[in-house]
Formats: structure tokens, C-alpha cells, sequence
């Protein structure tokens, strides 16, 4: 970090927030908000006076809580800037002046209760998300007693109190009598892997963390006891294994069960637990002077704010989620962002140095391009058919269209646009169209597939990402379903116009699915919200006709999902068999009818225009 300061082309800031990012790739406009230190950064020597005369102990957010710092402090050793900062939550000497003995106490006069925050505009190309991660609260699960027994500490703590610039300076002790512990335990997956407390997902880092802590305690404390109870040891990368080997050559014992509950003896504070040996096949009791609770990653707090920044799509668990996990991994949908580190996903540091380098890789080659190459599937404003109802604006996920119905102005960005289609198919004026994917490409397709005994067959309108991806996972693993599924691919399921519904049932078709990412993965932010409201409204409509809703189906499937494909194509199937001649004869003549009111209406438009 002090390398990054010292370096001429990097401009380092910080103890500031982004407050706002417009624009698109090669143009985002950046807002920062630089909060005020109140003490003059370029003139302080971090000499410490004003520190020691401060009144005010608060505790040390980088310490985990375990010792405390003054109002006025440095918040870690190696802070960029070396300079101290005033904590005003906390500090006395403002509003009135009580306090003022650290600026009586400067010599260089410093400090400056007066300093305001300070924002910062500029422009950058691209931008490199790498907002890091949290770490588990077990405060939740009583059953471990985190906040009742002060001697069970979180991982997150054991490393502090292991640090030669820790609170103990580097000397292992019991919080509460301060001796060095005799035996000590480690749980892991706390917050992690649980369907009831915490995080369902895999944390990552979490058993190899805990092999080097216990080989660190092993080698600064070689008689000290120490017991590590878990699911199982992930140990996947290069000299993991070997690593676990050390640690149980070094004495340290792993017993495969998690303890269902610590109990604190009053008197001496030592901690029992009781756990099933899953291996032994026999319950054992245990006694340890300290626990050690090893805590999941789980995604930073303020990951909402920087969505919505930057336009971002998230995971199930939380995580922002990547362009494509094989072809784009550290590529954002929105062009021009890119991730690092833990803001993708749990990785420890070999993984995020490397998702740093082709991040910075990938943008490098960006901004050395000069140009930038849009896909050709960005959709197209026709303006003279626009009547500025600004349903695009409402519908687009990446905000690429700016509507003034007031000055019936409206202003189009196709380097913001990934091509989705969800404007185009809610556009009721026909001004939107798309370059791929067109209305005629999949009118025709439908046409094609409904072209020869069409009540055998059932089109399925599935999303590149997700239901095709999964229908191709289920070809791949050689599963069997149905023949008669005819797919037919978009982007999105947003994409799925009305119209191509009512084609398809109108050229006989028994069954017509729409099929996307799931509800809360959608690749596109939100489209599928859409795809959910235009389903429910043919559903009405349909009803309203006389025809079953139950043959427009509506399915989330995702890229790996190739089993659940296969089940709902076979359930899909049955259900088609369930479609009688005389009922699609009925829709057919039920929706021609209602073609042509339409077709009658838009010529009397024209007839008064």
C-alpha cells in the first residue's frame, strides 16, 4: 500500500467515498466525496503527541475490540497517508470547544477543527471493482455463547492476538485472566455451509486458515493442546495438503463433528463441549481453556450501494456476479467494469492477487484500444415512431435511455445497452428494435419449428444464459427428454415479445413455454421482474379468451440445472398430451379473430394520423 502512494501515476485516496459513477465505458463520470481528516495530512509526523493527551477511549476497530485507541489515532500501522485523523463522533473538542488539548499539544499546529469534507470530480475509462468482503457475526448462535464467554473468540480475533502488533504484542492469552491458554479449540464452518444460521455457500478460505493458525500456535507454543472439530478439511490447492500434513505431524488433533453447544465452567472459565465423532462413531466430551470460532466470508455491507453504482447484477448468495464464469470472469455485465478479490467471490489471496492481475489486464487493454467494439445486439430507436412513453426507460436494466415526456425529448446510449431485449418487446409503438434476435428471425423460427404437425410439438422460448445453458448441460450429460421441444433462443426471457406467444398459438402450437435465470439471478439485473409481469398479463388475457393459462408455462432453470430440464420438459410433455385437437382448433380461431380487431384498430389510427 505505501508502494501505491508513493507511485507517480497512482493517485491514492483515501479515507473517501464514491458517491456517485455515470456515464458508460470509456466516459464514467465519478464522484467523490473526500472526508474531512481535520488534521493537515502533508504537515503531520505521526509522532503521537496529540494521541497521548487525548481524554476519549473508544475501542479499536482494528484490534477486533480487544484494546482501545484515542479520538485522534492512526487506524492502522501502515495508514497511507503516515497522519493521524480525528474520530468527530467521538471527539470533545468541537461544538462547543470542551476539549482542544491535542491542538494545544501539536507543535506544527495540525490540527484543523474547521477542515470540511471535500468533493472530488473526475473521469476515468473503466473501473475495477474490489470492495473486499465481512466476515461472519456468530452472535446469532447462541448455542457457542460468543458474547456471553469471553474466552470463545472469533478467528478474525486469534489473529490479532497472535500479531507481534496485536493487543498482547504477539502473546497468546485468555481474555479473561490473561495466562496463555493449556488447550485450545477450533470450529469451523461457523456461518458457513448452514441452511439455518449464516451462509449456505462454501467459505473458501476457512480450513486453511485455521491449518496455519494451528501451526502457528504449534510453533510459538509447542505444548499447547490444540483440537480442530469439522465438516470436512477443503484442502484443494497447491501444498494444502501438505500443509494439513504439518499440522498433524505437529500434534494437532482434528476430530470430524461439529459441538452442538459450549458450556462455561463459572469458576475457572474453561469451556466443555460435547460432539459426536463422526469417525470414532462414539460421543466425546471435551475441556478446553479457549475456543476458536472459525468464521465464514460473506459479502461487504455496503454491496447494495456500489450495485446500484454501477449497475451491477448479484448472485443467490450475495456476491456480484460476472459476465461469464468460464469466457469473462472478472468482466461486469456493464462494459467496462471489472472485479477483483472477494467482491466476485470468497478467494483467498493467491486468487485475488490473480483476479487483480487480469483486471487490470482487461482494462488495459480496453483503454489501450482507443475504441471500444459493441456487440451486435444492441437494439436500435427508431424516433419518429416513439411517442415517449418512457416505458424504456422503466424496463432498461443498465438505464441507457434518458425520457423527457414533458419535451418529448428522449436520448440513447447504445454503449450502455447488452442487448437484453426487454425493451423492445414492452415498446407498444414499435420504435425499438434489436440488431439480433430480431422479431423476423424468431417469427420465422417459430413458423419453421410449427411448420409440420404442430400439436405434437411445444416451443420453449429459453434464455441464452440460464434454460439454454441448462438444456445444454442436459444434452451433455446424455439425459433423455422429450423430442418434441422446439427452443428457441434469446437473450433473455425479457426479450419474449407478447406476439411471439400468440404466433406460436396461433400456428397450432399446443404448449408455449418462456423459460429464464432464476427470479433473483438474472444476468440482466432485473429483466426477468418483466418477463414475470408480461407472463401474468397473457395469463389474463388468455383466461379472458376462453383459453387455458396452463398452456403458457413460465419456468426458471439455470446453467447448471441440466436435471431439472430434463424433468420439466418430461412434465411439460404430459401436459401437452393433455391438449386436445378440437382445443388448439379453438385457439387458433379465437386468436385470429382477435389479429384481426387488432390489425382493423391500427388502420383506423392511421386513417385518423
Amino acid at each position: 500500500m505505501m508502494d501505491v502512494g508513493r507511485h507517480p501515476n497512482i493517485n491514492l485516496m483515501t479515507y473517501s467515498q464514491v458517491e456517485s459513477i455515470s456515464g458508460y465505458v470509456g466516459n464514467f463520470h465519478v464522484k467523490v466525496q473526500k472526508k474531512a481528516r481535520y488534521v493537515n495530512a502533508d504537515e503531520c509526523t505521526a509522532c503521537g503527541d496529540c494521541a497521548e493527551v487525548c481524554p476519549v477511549i473508544v475501542p479499536d476497530e482494528y484490534q477486533q475490540g480487544l484494546s482501545c485507541r484515542k479520538a485522534v489515532y492512526i487506524p492502522f500501522p501502515q495508514a497511507v497517508p503516515s497522519a493521524s485523523l480525528i474520530d468527530m463522533e467521538n471527539c470533545l473538542g468541537t461544538n462547543p470547544i470542551a476539549c482542544g488539548k491535542c491542538a494545544e499539544k501539536c507543535d506544527k499546529k495540525c490540527i484543523d477543527y474547521d477542515m470540511k469534507d471535500e468533493v472530488i470530480k473526475f473521469d476515468v475509462g473503466t473501473v475495477i471493482v474490489a470492495t473486499g468482503m465481512d466476515v461472519y457475526n456468530p452472535t446469532e448462535l447462541d448455542e457457542y455463547g460468543y458474547t456471553k464467554y469471553e474466552n470463545v473468540i472469533t478467528s478474525m480475533e486469534y489473529e490479532r492476538l497472535m500479531s507481534a502488533g496485536g493487543p498482547s504484542d504477539g502473546h497468546f492469552i485468555r481474555p479473561t485472566d490473561r495466562k496463555r491458554p493449556k488447550t485450545v479449540g477450533f470450529i469451523q464452518c461457523v456461518g458457513s455451509r448452514s441452511e439455518k444460521c449464516g451462509n449456505t455457500y462454501c467459505s473458501n478460505i476457512c480450513c486453511m486458515n485455521t491449518i496455519k493458525d494451528t501451526l502457528l500456535l504449534k510453533e510459538h507454543y509447542p505444548d499447547i493442546e490444540a483440537k480442530v472439530f469439522y465438516i470436512d478439511i477443503r484442502a484443494f490447492g497447491k501444498g494444502f495438503e501438505d500443509l494439513f500434513k504439518r499440522s498433524k505431524e505437529a500434534g494437532v488433533v482434528y476430530i470430524r463433528g461439529i459441538p452442538g453447544e459450549i458450556i462455561e465452567d463459572p469458576k475457572t472459565h474453561n469451556l466443555n463441549v460435547m460432539v459426536e465423532d463422526t469417525t470414532a462413531n462414539k460421543i466425546e466430551e471435551h475441556e478446553f481453556d479457549m475456543m476458536v470460532l472459525s468464521v465464514g466470508v460473506t459479502p461487504r455491507f455496503d454491496m447494495p450501494e456500489v450495485q446500484q453504482l454501477l449497475t451491477l447484477s448479484k448472485t443467490p448468495d450475495g456476491f456480484f456476479m460476472e459476465a461469464h464464469p468460464k469466457l469473462k470472469p472478472v468482466d461486469a455485465p456493464t462494459t467496462g467494469v471489472y472485479f477483483a478479490g472477494c467482491a466476485e467471490a470468497p478467494k483467498d489471496i493467491k486468487d485475488s492477487v490473480t483476479q487483480a492481475s487480469a483486471a487490470a489486464a482487461r482494462a488495459e487493454t480496453l483503454l489501450s484500444a482507443g475504441k471500444v467494439k459493441l456487440e451486435a445486439i444492441t437494439s436500435t430507436l427508431n424516433q419518429d415512431l416513439c411517442r415517449y412513453c418512457a416505458m424504456c426507460s422503466k424496463v432498461c436494466p443498465y438505464n441507457a435511455f434518458t425520457v423527457d415526456p414533458k419535451n418529448k425529448t428522449i436520448t440513447y446510449v447504445e454503449a450502455l445497452c447488452k442487448g437484453c431485449g426487454t425493451c423492445a418487446a414492452e415498446c407498444r409503438f414499435g420504435a425499438l428494435s434489436m440488431k439480433h434476435f430480431t422479431d423476423n428471425q424468431i417469427i420465422a423460427q417459430i413458423d419453421a419449428h410449427l411448420a409440420e404437425d404442430p400439436q405434437d410439438k411445444v416451443i420453449v422460448f429459453a434464455c441464452n444464459w440460464c434454460s439454454y445453458a441448462g438444456a445444454d448441460t442436459c444434452g451433455g450429460a446424455r439425459l433423455q427428454y422429450p423430442s418434441n421441444q422446439r427452443l428457441i433462443r434469446t437473450m433473455c426471457s425479457g426479450r419474449v415479445h407478447e406476439e411471439f406467444v400468440l404466433h406460436a398459438f396461433r400456428k397450432g402450437a399446443p404448449m408455449v413455454v418462456v423459460s429464464g435465470c432464476h427470479y433473483v439471478d438474472c444476468h440482466y439485473i432485473d429483466a426477468n421482474r418483466w418477463t414475470q409481469k408480461r407472463v401474468e398479463k397473457l395469463w389474463d388475457k388468455l383466461e379472458k379468451w376462453g383459453i387455458r393459462p396452463e398452456r403458457l408455462l413460465l419456468e426458471w432453470i439455470s446453467a447448471a440445472e441440466g436435471q431439472r430440464f430434463q424433468k420439466t420438459m418430461q412434465d411439460i410433455e404430459e401436459l401437452r398430451k393433455q391438449v386436445t385437437k378440437e382445443e388448439i382448433e379453438y385457439t387458433i380461431k379465437v386468436l385470429t379473430k382477435e389479429e384481426e380487431k387488432k390489425k382493423q384498430k391500427l388502420e383506423k389510427l392511421k386513417q385518423k394520423q
